[in-house]
């Protein structure tokens, strides 16, 4: 497909310079480099999950429940009882007297 881009005149020469040094051609060139860029962008979205480090043995420990909130601090910080906690939209929030 015939197309017309504008491309700045420093970028253009480089881009000819390297097509004659490496036996291609301008349009291949390009087309290799939006080809790349496009994959980093997809490679990039689909890669929305993070997995997180462990240690020791893997899993959780007996009795760790990760949907409650209470029960992870009191595991975490047993001196610490909470008087109530709230799930909202950032997050959980406790109350601490």
């Amino acid at each position: 497909m015939r197309t017309t881009i504008n491309l700045p005149d420093d970028l253009l020469a480089k881009i000819k310079k390297l097509a004659a040094t490496s036996h291609s051609t301008v349009t291949a060139l390009i087309g290799d480099a939006l080809r790349e860029a496009l994959a980093k962008r997809r490679h990039k979205r689909q890669n929305g999950r993070v997995t997180l480090p462990t240690y020791g043995e893997k899993g959780l420990h007996p009795g760790v429940d990760l949907d409650d909130g209470a029960a992870l601090l009191d595991l975490m910080e047993p001196s610490r009882r909470p008087l109530f906690c709230l799930s909202g939209l950032f997050g959980l929030s406790c109350l601490f007297g």
